[in-house]
């Protein structure tokens, strides 16, 4: 996900848009601005008047009444000066959370084709790294506004004091112009570069990070560190290509502003001693010359930080620009009413095909389920056979290529998603808890439930009594996605998480793969209790957790080749028995709770 360079039209339409909702700051730092120019152009004009009617015509009262007003306005300028910093502040500052937040939620709500194919590190790059530099160039800008209308101030006073000593002072300014658009074009790649090769690096920490039991396990650091120094190489060359390019153009951008202050003193001082100029006028036009060095040579810093804030606005606009693939409907149906007596949870897959994103080969192909409501479906099969696509494509994690699929009678493609996903929960085999209490994990799509509801979900995925005897109960902070609790513990916590939001379909993806098989039966009969009157589609391995559907499909080559109950298959179907075969062989999932003897149980299971 490397940065493509793209339009700078882009980078610069997404700061003008971000900038935008913030006007009236904007107004208002330019009006501090012009304030803060104002007392500036007139601060050296009281030098001269000080100098020329209070030092030179030796006036105590005139040197006071000039110092006096310089004094006034040098206040007035340090009042512009804070007040303007905090407007052009807030502007950058809003505008960065503003990005932020619009890229995040663009982000929950892109499609899972993208994040499969998106690394980790490059989106937390672009929403960290990247917005930074956006708001570095965007508090810059009010402030570069204003030293620009100064510059311009200062340019006309000169000219009005001496147009030929005024030409000496500017005469570099062309220069100085040609040699910083040179700098720009030539920094911009190299910056491009350093914001990629700083997201690859983030992508090796934050895998590294994530990944660590997996490093560890198979004693893979020394490989880590070597893809890590790999890329901070690369970061440290592409930072020396930069550096190159400042090193070469910064010191001519340094030196000629200098220059003018120089011819400025030498022809000056000839005016001076041949009596064509005053000393305060002398004075206040090297004030103004000085004056001018200092913006002239944030030119360069100015050029290398809107440079950076382009690259990374590339990158930013390359997300918020991405389509979502799943989207809302243009006049979403509701599904239709629950309640006491009403059924619900009617599935129907027709003539499905499917591919997934940027691959040819068909996962299903022609897949037909019918699922009545209340009805318990175990889908069993090899791997690859398209098991969990199934669980996937009805809440519309991706959509089909081909047939549709409805729930109670209405096409998913018809409902909001946020409407199908709640009808929908999903235990997923690889459980993910995020960093907060049990019970906040458990009451994840409903936060204000209350503890009798959260204990109730609990009792039935058989936690409660494992949760009960932790220091904290329900309100015990688990580590990063749950990794201080065994693989049991956190599957058990996931199904009663989706079991809390009462769906009309639950879809248990391998959900006991990892729970100890001494203890499997307690989750068998809570899945049991469950399962009761639910719609429930089953994607398992064992035959015990097989046996609670009411209704078994083995599926082979993204179609259903046999169907029946458990022991029908078993009786029946060669393949069926193979496939269960295969997957007593398989090893053991668990971290720690005691699921060593999954292959042993399951392989027991099959040959009875």
């Amino acid at each position: 996900m490397r940065a493509t360079g793209g339009d700078n039209s882009d980078a610069w339409r997404l700061m003008r848009h971000a900038i935008r909702p913030q006007r009236g700051w904007v107004v208002v730092g330019m009006v501090l601005g012009l304030a803060w120019t104002a007392a500036r152009v007139v601060v050296p004009l009281l030098v001269r008047g000080a100098i020329d009617h209070g030092i030179e015509a030796r006036d105590n009262g005139s040197l006071l009444a000039w110092t006096g007003a310089l004094a006034a306005v040098g206040a007035m300028q340090a009042l512009a000066t804070g007040f303007r910093r905090y407007a052009a502040f807030r502007v950058a500052r809003k505008a960065e959370a503003d990005l932020r937040d619009r890229m995040f939620a663009h982000l929950q709500g892109l499609h899972f084709a993208y994040h499969d194919q998106a690394q980790t590190g490059q989106l937390m790059s672009r929403a960290n790294n990247d917005l930074n530099q956006v708001q570095a160039f965007i508090v810059m800008i009010p402030l570069t506004l204003s030293n620009a209308t100064a510059v311009l101030a200062v340019v006309v006073v000169l000219l009005t004091i001496n147009p030929l000593l005024t030409l000496l002072a500017v005469g570099t300014l062309p220069i100085i112009n040609v040699v910083a658009r040179r700098f720009g074009t030539r920094l911009h790649p190299k910056m491009m570069e350093i914001q990629s090769e700083s997201a690859e690096l983030a992508s090796v920490v934050e895998e590294s990070v994530s990944g660590v039991r997996v490093v560890k396990g198979f004693g893979a650091e020394p490989i880590q560190r070597a893809r890590f120094a790999a890329e901070a190489d690369d970061v440290y060359d592409a930072s020396i290509g930069a550096n190159l390019v400042r090193s070469r153009y910064w010191p001519i951008l340094e030196l000629l502003p200098n220059v003018g202050l120089v011819t400025t003193l030498w022809y000056g001082g000839h005016l001076v001693l041949d009596g064509r100029m005053s000393i305060g006028t002398l004075v206040a036009f090297n004030v103004y010359v000085v004056m001018l060095i200092w913006p002239l040579r944030m030119l360069g810093m100015i050029l290398a930080t809107a440079q950076r804030a382009i690259a990374s606005s590339q990158r930013v606009h390359e997300v918020l620009a991405t389509e979502r693939a799943v989207v809302d409907p243009p006049a979403p149906r509701p599904l239709p009413r629950r309640g006491p007596g009403i059924a619900s949870g009617a599935v129907d897959f027709s003539g499905v095909r499917f591919a997934f994103p940027g691959t040819a080969a068909l996962v299903l192909d022609g897949f037909d389920l019918r699922i009545e409501p209340g009805e318990s479906v175990a889908l069993v099969g090899a791997t690859g056979s398209g098991k969990s696509t199934v669980a996937r494509l009805l809440p519309r994690f991706y959509d089909v290529d081909a047939g549709s699929i409805s729930l109670d009678g209405v096409d998913v493609r018809q409902l909001r998603l946020h409407d199908l996903r709640r009808a929908v929960g999903m235990v997923f085999e690889e459980t993910f808890l995020f960093g907060d209490t049990i019970g906040a994990n458990i009451a994840f799509a409903e936060p204000d439930a209350d503890l009798a509801r959260v204990e109730r979900a609990a009792r039935l995925a058989s936690a409660h009594d494992f949760i009960d005897e932790l220091s904290s109960g329900y309100a015990t902070v688990v580590g990063e996605r749950g990794f201080s609790l065994s693989g049991g513990q956190r599957q058990r916590i996931a199904i009663a998480r989706a079991i809390l939001s009462d769906p009309r379909v639950l879809i248990l993806d391998d959900a006991t793969s990892a729970v100890d098989p001494t203890k499997e039966h307690e989750i068998r009969d809570a899945l049991a209790e469950v399962m009761q009157g639910r719609t429930t589609i089953v994607i398992a391995h064992r035959p015990a957790t097989i046996a609670l559907a009411d209704r078994v499909v083995l599926l082979d080559g993204g179609r259903i080749v046999a169907a029946g109950t458990h022991q029908q298959l078993l009786a029946t179907e060669e393949r069926y028995r193979v496939v269960l075969a295969s997957a007593a062989q398989r090893p053991p999932t668990d971290d720690g709770d005691g699921a060593g003897t999954d292959g042993v149980l399951d392989a027991a299971e099959v040959g009875s």
